[in-house]
């Protein structure tokens, strides 16, 4: 069975099913050299000359020879092109009224409030009179993704494709999981890094992940637990199959006990989990397809992802002002991903590549990201006055 892979990008969860030997055929806007490399790979960008898209994605892929369909990043806000890309293939995702469902904000709040579990509280336009009990409010988009768009809310009167969600002292963080529309497994939990100036990032912008979350023996168990909790309630109540990944901020209440805060729930493949296919050895996407199929791995794999030998990390490295691209012909072998194509032009603000490291400790696993992120400034000559801009803002 050959299955189209479709999303704004899809290097991740391709090089997954490569390397367990699926038949796949992807679908995204970049077209990055090294996903090229490995598969048979269409771009908006650089084969089509379209601007991304749903209605781009829908127009292409359903030309493209598959009999299924898997969709990442960015299509769990569409659920219309991923019922038009799974018409006459087999859907290996969450279904799109799932996605209506999860996807609305004033559902998933309702969710959360009658289970109890933590959630950031949220309020849509017409709502804003409300936001007067909290010191700070973060705006951003009903279609959110990525951390684009983002910003702390000024009292101005909202958008209709806008929400407010309040602001949660902590460290930002996700977990990923396997689910079978029943039952549900934890596969991992990650501290997210947003908005890092060392990556070029800014704002509340995602720039990458490392894992796993730090946090001592005891509040380990605490965490795990709230996750599981639940991901288990969010699977059985909605019906969720496949990976999925929920964004939380881990905050500390009065007592010191941390709290797991939901912020928002990606029903589909994330970017964090190449992270733990690369420390636990296991197909991320060969679990994505069984769990759909109603297979989930056991509970004793739950226990073995718990524990990981160090710490691993990829953080994306943002460009701080236009660049031309050398000779990106190497980049794979230095364990860079993602990589843009020679002479490729990119702009102040984009991202230029995915760069990974691996550390005893999570201070040595951030230094390696950073030392990572500034070999590739050097190389592309994103700098200011001579010097990275990484030692710059350090």
């Amino acid at each position: 069975m050959r299955v189209l892979i479709v999303g704004l990008s899809t290097r991740a969860i391709a090089q997954s099913a490569y390397e367990a030997g699926h038949d796949i055929v992807t679908l995204d806007y970049f077209g990055d050299s090294d996903q090229r490399a490995l598969v048979e790979n269409h771009s908006l960008l650089r084969d089509y000359d379209l601007a991304y898209g749903p209605e781009a994605l829908v127009r292409v892929g359903r030309e493209l020879d598959a009999q299924a369909v898997v969709y990442t990043a960015g299509l769990e806000n569409d659920p219309w092109a991923v019922a038009d890309l799974a018409e006459g293939r087999t859907l290996l995702g969450n279904e799109p009224d799932v996605l209506c469902q999860v996807r609305n904000w004033d559902v998933l709040r309702g969710f959360f409030r009658d289970a109890g579990i933590g959630f950031a509280e949220t309020l849509l336009p017409g709502e804003e009179g409300l936001a007067e009990h909290c010191e700070r409010w973060v705006r951003k988009p009903v279609r959110s993704g990525g951390g684009r768009d983002v910003d702390y809310w000024d009292g101005s009167a909202l958008a209709c494709h806008q929400i407010l969600q309040a602001y949660v002292d902590g460290v930002p963080a996700s977990a990923a999981f396997v689910a079978d529309g029943e039952d549900s497994l934890v596969i991992g939990v990650t501290e997210q890094l947003i908005g890092r100036e060392e990556l070029g990032a800014a704002g509340f912008a995602w720039c990458g992940n490392m894992v796993p979350l730090e946090l001592a023996k005891a509040d380990r168990e605490i965490v795990w637990h709230d996750i599981a909790t639940a991901v288990s309630r969010l699977t059985k109540h909605f019906g969720l199959r496949g990976v999925n990944g929920v964004d939380f901020v881990l905050h500390r209440c009065a007592d010191g006990r941390p709290q797991p805060v939901v912020v928002e729930v990606n029903p589909r493949y994330t970017a964090s989990m190449e992270l733990f296919e690369s420390a636990h050895d296991e197909s991320i996407f060969s679990l994505h397809v069984e769990a759909v199929k109603g297979h989930l791995p056991t509970s004793q794999d739950q226990a073995r992802w718990k524990r990981t030998d160090g710490y691993l990390g990829k953080a994306i490295v943002f460009a701080k002002r236009p660049v031309t691209m050398p000779d990106t012909g190497g980049w794979f072998g230095l364990g860079r991903h993602d990589v843009p194509h020679t002479g490729e032009r990119i702009e102040a603000g984009h991202p230029v590549c995915t760069v990974f490291a691996r550390g005893d400790g999570r201070r040595g696993c951030w230094s390696g990201l950073l030392e990572a992120a500034e070999s590739v400034r050097r190389e592309i000559g994103d700098q200011i006055g001579g010097v990275t801009w990484t030692q710059r803002s350090s």
